[in-house]
């Protein structure tokens, strides 16, 4: 019987990753996180801050995918939209969420108070969840199978904290890592037929050029830790009937 498989989607928005003026750190932090759970990222979507780029994201992510998380544009500013375009996405109008509005009112008690931008921050979709967020009061927002977070990297670490174990998957996907100084070019016959004979398994090449040599690490990605293990105890015996010396766990 074949595993199911469980995908994600992330759809990062804001015209300052596009333009190069933040580099975005989410990414590999949300995949991490996804793989614990049992949950693969498939696929990553860079958006900018436009209503009609946003919702065709969404619409387009969420149905191929088990789930779709989102990240920035959430914030208490006019260029925040991302609820505004993810309510046009799936049909549904933008509210204040009561409690969103209490947890709020609570953090900015001795900040300043709730102001009208402030409470922007309390907007939802008509119909959504929040996400606890105890790093600066402003939760994020999960509606069906979106989740919608901040931007930031250490709030979203935080969203994250507090999803975890909440979202149905399967197994985690596991890995096993060697190198090896040759041209991937080279073995590429033999890492093809490495992964044909061992089903379940994928092998992913990495080359590098380094201290004047070309070397690659291959890495044996798997849900079962034996069927990882058998895969990469046979992928270094052929590399080293092949004249070549394996450097375990990667150069």
């Amino acid at each position: 019987m074949t595993q199911r498989i469980w995908t994600a989607a992330l759809a990062v928005i804001g015209d300052e990753i596009l333009s190069g003026r933040t580099q975005d750190k989410n990414v590999a932090q949300i995949a991490a996180w996804l793989n614990v759970q049992g949950i693969r990222l498939a696929e990553v979507r860079i958006v900018a801050d436009k209503t009609e780029a946003i919702v065709e994201a969404v619409n387009i992510l969420r149905e191929r995918n088990d789930y779709l998380f989102t990240t920035g544009g959430i914030g208490p500013t006019h260029d925040d939209i991302t609820v505004d375009a993810i309510a046009a996405a799936l049909g549904v109008p933008v509210e204040f969420h009561p409690h969103a509005v209490e947890v709020l009112e609570a953090y900015y008690a001795s900040r300043g108070g709730l102001n009208e931008a402030r409470k922007r921050m309390a907007r939802v979709p008509a119909g959504a969840d929040l996400i606890e967020n105890r790093m600066s009061g402003a939760p994020g927002i999960r509606h069906g199978n979106i989740f919608i977070m901040a931007g930031v990297p250490h709030i979203t670490a935080g969203m994250l904290d507090a999803l975890t174990g909440t979202l149905e998957g399967g197994l985690p996907v596991l890995s096993r890592t060697i190198g090896c100084w040759v041209a991937e070019s080279e073995v590429a016959d033999l890492l093809r037929n490495a992964e044909k004979t061992h089903e379940g398994v994928a092998i992913g090449s990495y080359p590098f050029f380094r201290d004047g040599r070309v070397g690659a690490n291959f890495v044996v990605r798997a849900t079962e830790a034996a069927l990882a293990d058998r895969c990469i105890a046979d992928l270094t015996q052929a590399l080293e009937q092949s004249g070549r010396s394996v450097v375990a766990d990667g150069i």
